[in-house]
């Protein structure tokens, strides 16, 4: 997967806004469970919460559903937002080494925020990485933001689903050792790409309005990232929030919110 620039990611930032009404939005994070069958004296290390032995592609994908950047091989025993902390991915957004673009005012807005990626609540809030409010009794604002992000986050799983769909394999449990099944997991994610960008017939069901090693593929400019450790910030907060009047204000609202 080529090395992201400035150009793809303006691209994608235009793309999330006029498809999924999300601005500066840099793409959509989440994490799939590959089942594959237990590697031996393996122990509990790629046992998941879903009773299943896997490993885990870490995925941000675009808002047309092509993978931007993969992180795969870490254990299934670990979460979504460890499996970030600890590649190179989450290191290069952490250290600002992925040449996204700075502050940008929302569009028919004077208020200049950063660009982001959305997950879902197994991320950590920060300023590049935008998570849910937390909770069940929430105002009537926070549960548009809720909404409009669950709206452009859920890319990222419509990929999964069109991947699994084109790739029978992962339909099954995978009978392998865990490094041949990540070169499997790749292989399938470059392919995904190329058959979106090359052919025609390739269709896409979806409701736009409703609602081992610890291997890592990782463009070759993203290796050896020492770790970066912190939890949400003051900044991190003020962003969310400055995104949830916008999503309420004039400027950035959509018809159907308030129904939804």
């Amino acid at each position: 997967m080529p090395h992201p620039t400035e150009e793809m990611w303006n691209a994608t930032v235009k793309d999330f806004q006029e498809r999924w009404n999300f601005p500066n939005c840099l793409g959509s994070v989440d994490g799939k469970h590959v089942v594959i069958q237990a590697p031996p004296n393996s122990g509990s290390q790629y046992f998941n919460y879903k009773k299943t032995f896997s490993v885990v592609l870490l995925a941000l994908v675009d808002a047309n559903y092509n993978f931007i950047a993969v992180d795969i091989g870490s254990y299934g025993k670990n979460s979504d937002g460890g499996v970030w902390a600890h590649s190179n991915i989450g290191k290069a957004f952490e250290q600002g080494a992925l040449s996204v673009p700075g502050y940008t005012q929302l569009p028919g807005s004077s208020v200049e925020i950063p660009h982001v990626i959305v997950g879902d609540e197994a991320f950590p809030l920060k300023s590049y990485i935008m998570r849910p409010y937390p909770g069940q009794q929430l105002d009537r604002t926070k549960r548009i933001f809720n909404y409009r992000l669950s709206r452009a986050r859920r890319v990222v799983e419509n990929t999964f689903g069109i991947l699994t769909q084109k790739f029978r394999i992962y339909n099954r449990r995978i009978q392998s050792k865990p490094e041949s099944v990540d070169n499997i997991i790749l292989a399938t994610c470059v392919l995904h790409n190329f058959i979106r960008k090359y052919d025609d017939s390739v269709f896409t069901l979806i409701n736009e309005t409703s609602d081992s090693t610890n291997q890592e593929f990782v463009n070759p400019q993203l290796q050896n990232l020492p770790p970066r450790g912190g939890n949400s910030t003051r900044e991190a907060f003020c962003i969310r929030d400055k995104l949830k009047d916008y999503f309420c204000s004039e400027a950035g609202s959509v018809p159907w919110q308030e129904h939804i």
